[in-house]
């Protein structure tokens, strides 16, 4: 192992410049493997007091921020190049590590505050799906080879969008029938382009090609039903609609979590897999417990409890009073605020 490899998920102090004094990397950069290979090249050996540790919530933005520029690059470069291979050594380099790290913290609410998106929901939201789809996997007990391929996939899920026009993507309003059957082909591009792409396999091909398949049959492009849906494409398909929902899009704002969480309840019971949904709501409940939450009167309080009866309704602390959402049922929660 290259020494300089401890500080991938760093970030540099100062600005950064080679023995003849030529510039390498500005100051305040998150250290991914790709700028340590750089770093190599210029024979520089980092010390300790070159880096500092972030703190949790900025290293979630920062990491998220560079994977989301990572995959506006390797977006743009499959969409110009005509062989349309995708670059597998930028995206095993500078967006699976941080992906990796980010979801080795058990801080759900903080990493959600960061793949909140700003003006570049397409990118982004393949790098949360990576995020929340390799958490699932863990939380489902993937083995750590499953767990790699997954990460792979989910990050990829998407990738077919690079075939649709950007102003298709981008348009600030539904789309109407015509455009909706050319969106819905991104599934069947991402499957080629996977499928053709060295250094892949089938099952990760499945993943671009079935996420928006439901075990009813509902879904597309093929309409299959869950015995003919990969595990992968449902772990995705959990993942993929919790982020679209809890995101502003252009067309859009996020849906209250109380709202996404029912819905999300509501789809275990025909569209999405019973097991890997129901998993996935409690982990959430559960990592909502010593946090603050918005609630729909605009109070903040304190979730102390999950109960049992009424899991999605938690006991909640504000001040001297104790709030049973699961009895005051026009309350809900907005959004968990990150510690």
């Amino acid at each position: 192992m290259n020494n300089n490899d401890q500080y991938i998920g760093k970030q540099l102090v100062a600005n950064l410049f080679n023995r003849n004094g030529v510039f390498v990397l500005p100051a305040n950069t998150l250290l991914s493997s790709e700028h340590i290979r750089l770093i190599g090249q210029h024979k520089i050996e980092l010390e300790p007091h070159d880096v500092v540790q972030v703190d949790n919530a900025s290293f979630y933005h920062l990491a998220v921020d560079e994977c989301t520029a990572a995959m506006e690059r390797i977006f743009e470069d499959v969409r110009y190049n005509k062989s349309k291979r995708l670059p597998m050594i930028e995206l095993r380099n500078e967006v699976l590590p941080f992906i990796q790290q980010v979801s080795e913290r058990a801080d759900f609410y903080g990493i959600m505050s960061a793949l909140q998106t700003k003006d570049d929901y397409t990118y982004r939201h393949n790098v949360a799906v990576g995020i929340l789809s390799t958490l699932l996997g863990k939380w489902l007990k993937l083995k750590p080879e499953e767990l790699g391929m997954l990460t792979v996939a989910a990050t990829l899920h998407d990738i077919g969008k690079v075939m649709i026009p950007v102003e298709l993507l981008t348009k600030d309003g539904p789309l109407d029938e015509e455009e909706m059957a050319l969106m819905k082909k991104h599934t069947t591009y991402g499957y080629e382009l996977i499928r053709d792409t060295v250094g892949t396999n089938h099952l990760q091909a499945l993943v671009a090609l079935q996420h928006h398949e439901r075990m009813d049959g509902s879904g597309y492009p093929f309409g299959v039903q869950g015995h003919r849906i990969t595990d992968f494409s449902k772990i995705v398909a959990v993942a993929d609609i919790f982020h679209a929902m809890t995101s502003d899009r252009f067309y859009r704002s996020a849906s209250p979590l109380y709202e996404v969480l029912r819905q999300l309840d509501d789809y275990a019971f025909g569209k999405l897999d019973p097991y890997i949904c129901t998993v996935f709501i409690h982990k959430l409940m559960m990592s909502m417990i010593g946090n603050e939450a918005e609630l729909t009167d605009g109070r903040t309080g304190n979730i102390i409890m999950v109960l049992p009866h009424d899991p999605l309704r938690p006991l909640v602390n504000i001040d001297e009073e104790f709030i049973d959402l699961s009895r005051e049922r026009s309350l809900g929660i907005v959004r968990v605020l990150p510690q």
